[in-house]
This record gives C-alpha cells, sequence and structure tokens, in this order.
C-alpha cells in the first residue's frame, strides 16, 4: 500500500510521471480530496494540461480480493462507451492505486434528482456486458446478497458487546427474509448488466451545465439492473447521507422513468416485481452491514475513522429502526 511510502515521494517515481506523459522532476501537487471506509482519494492538477484528476488508494477490500485496486480499474475501463463513469488513466496494482478522471458536480438530492439518476443509471446499465468480462458475476444475484448478509451479521452475533435487543431484531430480519424466493432465477425479460452495487446518494455526480456521473465502482458486479435499482431505492440507502425515505409512488415513478429511457436497449418488462424483491433484500444488507461496521468503529485499531459514518451507523442500530425495517419492508411487499 502507497502508505509505506510518502505519496509525495510516489508521485515523482518515473513510471508514475510517464503514465501521466510527464518527464522526472515535473511537480504534481495534490491535495486530500475525500475518505470512504476502504479508500483514500486525492486531488491532482496535470502540471501540462491543468486539469484535475483523482488518484484513489485502497487501504482493504470489502469483497475480499488480492486485486482491489485492478478490479475497480478494470470495471471502470469496460464502462467508458457509458459517458457516465470517470476514465482510467494509470494502475499501479503492487501499490494499490489508481488515477482517473475527475469529473464536476454535487451530491444527488432526492426530491430534484431522481430523473436525472434514473438516466445516469439506464445509460450504465445499457453498456454491453464485454465478451470474457472479468468482473464477478453471481448464479443467483439476491441469493449471494442474503448469503454475504449472513457473513456481516455473523460478526454482531460474536461480538461480547452485542445489545441483546438489537440482536433478537437482527435473527428476525435474517430469519424472515430468508423466506423470499430469493433462488428464484431470473428468466426472459431480465437482462444481465454492469451494476454499481454502492448507489449512495454521495456517488452521484450531478452536473446541471454538463453530464451527470457515477462515481466509486468499489464492488461491480455482472447482474441485472433490478440489483442496482433495489439498492438506490432501499430506506437503508437513502437515510444514510440524508434524512429521506421514499414513498412507494416515488419508487414506482423512478423505476417507469428508468424504463422509458432505457428505451429498447434492454428488456425490461419484469423489472418492477424483480425491484420489489432486490429492494427487500437490500434492507437487511443495509442493516447487517452496519451491524458488522458498528462492532468496528466500536473498537480500536480501525485504519479509517469516520465520525459522520459512525453516527449514521448508530442510528441504523436502534431498535426502532430495525423494527421500521422489519415492518415496513421486509414483512410486506412495500410496492403492492
Amino acid at each position: 500500500m502507497i502508505h509505506k511510502e510518502p505519496l509525495a515521494s510516489y508521485l515523482k517515481r518515473r513510471v508514475f510521471l510517464g503514465a501521466l506523459g510527464l518527464s522526472e522532476g515535473e511537480p504534481v501537487v495534490f491535495s486530500p480530496l475525500a475518505q470512504g471506509e476502504y479508500n483514500v482519494n486525492y486531488s491532482l492538477i496535470h502540471p501540462r494540461t491543468g486539469k484535475k484528476l483523482v488518484l484513489r488508494i485502497n487501504t482493504g477490500s470489502q469483497m475480499h480480493l488480492e486485486d482491489q485496486i485492478g478490479y475497480e480499474f478494470t470495471a471502470l475501463q469496460y464502462l467508458v462507451p457509458s459517458g457516465r463513469t470517470p476514465k482510467p488513466l494509470f494502475c499501479d496494482r503492487e501499490q494499490g492505486l489508481l488515477v482517473m478522471e475527475w469529473l464536476p458536480g454535487r451530491t444527488l438530492d432526492y426530491k430534484t434528482d431522481m430523473d436525472e439518476a434514473a438516466g445516469i443509471l439506464a445509460d450504465i446499465h445499457s453498456v454491453p456486458v464485454p465478451e470474457g468480462c472479468r468482473l464477478i458475476r453471481p448464479s443467483c444475484p439476491a441469493q449471494a446478497i442474503y448469503e454475504e448478509c449472513l457473513d456481516m451479521v455473523q460478526h454482531y452475533y460474536d461480538w461480547e458487546k452485542r445489545d441483546p435487543e438489537v440482536e433478537a431484531l437482527l435473527r428476525q430480519l435474517v430469519k424472515e427474509t430468508g423466506n423470499l424466493p430469493l433462488t428464484e432465477k431470473a428468466g426472459e425479460g431480465v437482462p444481465l448488466c454492469m451494476v454499481n452495487t454502492e448507489l449512495n446518494s454521495g456517488n452521484f455526480l450531478i452536473d446541471p451545465q454538463g453530464v451527470s456521473s457515477l462515481v466509486d465502482w468499489e464492488k461491480p458486479l455482472v447482474s441485472e439492473p433490478a440489483q442496482d435499482l433495489g439498492h438506490f431505492l432501499a430506506p437503508t440507502t437513502t437515510f444514510w447521507k440524508t434524512d429521506v425515505i421514499l414513498s412507494p409512488d416515488e419508487v414506482r415513478r423512478f423505476v417507469e422513468t428508468y424504463r422509458t429511457l432505457v428505451g429498447d436497449r434492454m428488456d425490461c418488462r419484469l423489472l418492477p416485481e424483480r425491484v420489489s424483491l432486490f429492494l427487500r433484500v437490500t434492507c437487511l444488507r443495509g442493516v447487517t452491514w452496519c451491524a458488522m461496521a458498528f462492532r468496528e468503529y466500536s473498537e480500536p485499531g480501525r485504519a479509517l475513522v469516520n465520525q459522520d459514518t459512525f453516527r449514521k451507523l448508530k442510528a441504523y442500530m436502534e431498535p426502532e429502526f430495525l423494527a421500521y425495517i422489519l415492518d415496513t419492508y421486509v414483512r410486506k411487499d412495500f410496492l403492492a
């Protein structure tokens, strides 16, 4: 990892400068840009073009990949035709970093930008999956999400400081979500595409004067469009960076707008019912991830600590919130 070497020193390396079309000795100005749960991002200024670039450094892999940064870089290469994602410029797999173009825009607003978000996702999902695609492709995506949830929540179950009431609600959520038709194979009318799987509002860049985009491709997969839509629309996602929880009518309108914008690029006949399934299992994914992360944040030794994230984790682990998710989303079809 690059943290073993000062970043300023690394940016003077010949291999790095050459990849950006620079000569030895040309200074590259950088500054902190943003910090995720498993990565750190810096803003770079290209000394010749003056263009802003992003340098991304991994601190871990949620997908348990040995080459996490290479996986992200490959995904960004595949998605260039969408015109909605950052173009990748350079990848150093040994150091765990990549450089990509910087894109303008502000964070998505759920009250004003839903149509724009539908357009972004329609363009991304419509990119054909490349032949020999190296992205992971679960055979049954909903079941794969559920199994991921089981792994994550076990970290909380095994914690000696767990809250018994929270644990009981999590176990009930796991049990009842497991009764959903998670193993049903998607049939005709359910296309495969490249999905982001992490559609928090902060990963959208809305540019009213240009082209809006989607960044942070840490966990892309080959799956069905409904996996992304279910994650984007779920209350565990919308409430993460805001205080918004979408109504059934708002969810339905978004799905119809998305279908209209996709047009004849994909067969979306079964999209509404698939979104309903993925929205429900995504709720479990959201709270089990938070349970795991809450334990991590409560113990010493974590590499990155974001206090805003910690406050939100506490909110998600409140029994009242877990009961709301169970009663409103898991025990009934929210869109029925």
